[in-house]
């Protein structure tokens, strides 16, 4: 359907893309993945026509369209309703419609055959087209995404951006496109709402590409992963957990290729050394100069599973009870959100609080934090020490400071030494931490955000959504932070993976009731099954596709034989080393007066000289030999 062939993309002197090639075909569902600033969203536009490549190319089928999601079409406002908005995907049955409209309206006046007849031929084709039906699809998709049925005739403008980005999101389901191309279709999504984008996707018969960090999202909904590394496109067959396995596979045999290759030129250039200067060998030493010429150098395995190596302590210890909320109740004017909520927070639970947009688990949050009016009451602990994260709160950084002084301001007591520690961990390196924050992308500034977070030496932290706009790795660095952190918290996510890593408590809203289920999401989400008798969130999938059988396995014996080889050849260079050793020292004697003076001790001389010369030809032979069988593995 699409076939990408050696493109090149730079951007300035910086390849983002250098040789790749992919071939997407019909009905492939891939989930395209990779660090931030790799180039993913770049190739959505470049397969959409909107970037030119710098070289290589895309050929597309005739009938191939594609329709594209991206943050872009957050800034698009209009007065229409979002039924209205939605329904712009249905374009010529829209034509026909107010084709329609305009002969009735004709016929009313004016009653003449002609008209008749044109539209019985416009009512057909739209009928062909499935016209009639075209309205009740659109309520149905809208609805799917989370949008009420009163919502539906309410302004596009009247809605925030991540509810617009639903719109588009429908406007583009109900064109089904050939290709689908989503650009983090999450972000803006509550779970339920992802639940039915994974069943629409799964069933959607066009070909998808998705980029996303939702793991579980991926899991779902892809049977390709195709990682944007190197300037390349490595494509996986399978899900995201398969992903994982293979790579691992991939990299523990690229790193054994890497280290026999970076042997073998070190055994050849110690060749080279040892017998450039030999006549008989200048054959041999020319021939191994042209192979190290030629030789197609196997790449080091960068390891990218950054480790947290520190820990974010506090000094200040909490109280048993960290906050507790009696007879709480919440209302905007005559939309009640909570009523009579009375719930506790004691020390150490690690609290994921979940569930759908508009339930009010923002405002709860806020009331947590005390910044919200409440009847009630709302007790916090001893001692208790807090901070709050939220995307609102990016706005507070200060833009001219560097990533170091904006760490030092939120905790003073540490040294340079330990925030370059606290930046690394948050894939902050070199001369990174003299940015400016002016100059960061909003994902590196949730980085920073976070870090302050985790620095403020608060024993209770409140955060919403953290793991929007930060990449896997960061997800993956946020986890390790929160699983080593002594003291208290309440996170709101959407992001399964992230809640089952790092919750032993989850909080969900029912029936104006914040409700605790005093376990992990894998076991609320059985408990939830249970108790509703009916489908209910997945629990997380972490299992891997199967590996196909014709997959490339490590071989024991193969990895045994050649370690033994190593072994061999490094112990008779020890024995060359030291043979050449004793035969410059016999050389010495050999040149000494008392012993060329003295024809006992001459012809004694000699005899050692020659058997060390002898013995130093016998390993020399018997290392070359261990050398060209290492060679040939």
């Amino acid at each position: 359907m699409i076939a990408i062939t050696n493109l090149s993309y730079y951007l300035g002197d910086r390849p983002l893309y250098e040789e790749a090639s992919l071939h997407i075909k019909p009905k492939m569902k891939i989930g395209l993945i990779g660090l931030n600033g790799t180039g993913k969203s770049t190739l959505l536009r470049i397969i959409n026509g909107e970037y030119q490549p710098d070289g290589g190319t895309i050929s597309k089928s005739g009938d191939c369209t594609i329709g594209f999601l991206n943050q872009d079409l957050l800034s698009y406002q209009t007065d229409d309703s979002i039924l209205s908005v939605a329904m712009q995907a249905f374009e010529r049955q829209n034509v026909l419609q107010r084709q329609i409209d305009k002969i009735l309206h004709d016929m009313e006046v004016s009653y003449h055959d002609d008209l008749v007849d044109k539209l019985a031929r416009v009512q057909e084709e739209f009928e062909a087209l499935d016209g009639y039906t075209i309205q009740s699809k659109a309520e149905s998709i809208l609805e799917g995404l989370g949008f009420s049925t009163a919502d539906l005739q309410k302004p596009l403008r009247e809605f925030s951006g991540g509810w617009r980005m639903r719109v588009m999101l429908a406007r583009l389901l109900l064109q089904k496109p050939s290709l689908l191309m989503l650009d983090e279709p999450t972000n803006h999504l509550d779970l339920p709402s992802i639940q039915w984008v994974e069943k629409y996707i799964q069933n959607y018969e066009g070909a998808v590409i998705v980029v996303s960090h939702d793991r579980e999202f991926l899991d779902n909904v892809v049977d390709n992963i195709v990682e944007v590394s190197g300037a390349r496109l490595n494509h996986y067959s399978g899900n995201y957990s398969y992903y994982i396995e293979e790579k691992t596979l991939r990299n523990e045999i690229q790193r054994g290729a890497f280290e026999n290759q970076q042997a073998k030129i070190r055994q050849t250039e110690r060749f080279i050394e040892r017998f450039k200067a030999k006549a008989t060998k200048s054959r041999q030493v020319q021939s191994r100069v042209k192979s190290l010429a030629k030789m197609e150098l196997v790449e080091e395995v960068l390891d990218e599973n950054t480790k947290v190596h520190f820990r974010f302590q506090f000094t200040t210890q909490p109280g048993r009870h960290i906050l507790h909320l009696e007879n709480v109740s919440k209302a905007y004017g005559d939309k009640e959100i909570l009523k009579n909520n009375t719930i506790s927070i004691e020390r150490g639970d690690k609290i994921a609080l979940i569930g759908a947009n508009g339930k009010g688990k923002s405002t709860a949050l806020r009331i947590v934090a005390g910044t919200e009016n409440v009847d009630g009451a709302r007790r916090l602990g001893h001692n208790v020490e807090f901070t709050f994260y939220a995307q609102h709160q990016l706005e507070s950084l200060n833009l001219d400071h560097n990533l170091i002084e904006e760490l030092k301001y939120a905790n003073p007591t540490k040294t340079e030494a330990s925030l370059r520690t606290v930046l690394g961990c948050f894939l902050f390196t070199g001369d990174d931490v003299f940015k400016k924050i002016k100059v960061l992308s909003g994902g590196e500034k949730s980085r920073v955000a976070l870090a302050k977070v985790l620095l403020s030496q608060a024993n209770f932290l409140l955060l919403d959504e953290p793991t929007n706009h930060l990449d896997m790795q960061s997800v993956n660095i946020l986890i390790q932070a929160l699983q080593q952190y002594e003291g208290s918290y309440i996170v709101v996510s959407h992001d399964r993976y992230f809640v089952e890593s790092i919750a032993n408590k989850i909080w969900f809203i029912e029936d104006r009731q914040i409700k605790e289920y005093p376990g992990t999401y894998e076991e609320y989400c059985t408990w939830m099954e249970n108790r509703t008798g009916s489908e209910a969130t997945p629990a997380p999938q972490k299992t891997a596709v199967p590996r196909p059988e014709n997959k490339p396995k490590a071989d024991d014996e193969t990895r045994a034989r050649r370690n033994q080889l190593k072994k061999r050849v490094d112990e008779l260079e020890e024995e060359i080393t030291r043979l050449e050793k004793h035969k410059m020292e016999w050389e010495a004697k050999l040149a000494t007066p008392e012993v060329y003076g003295d024809t006992g001790k001459l012809a004694e001389a000699n005899k050692a000289y020659d058997r060390v010369k002898d013995r130093l030809e016998e390993v020399t032979g018997d290392w070359e030999a261990a050398v060209e069988e290492a060679e040939a593995f």
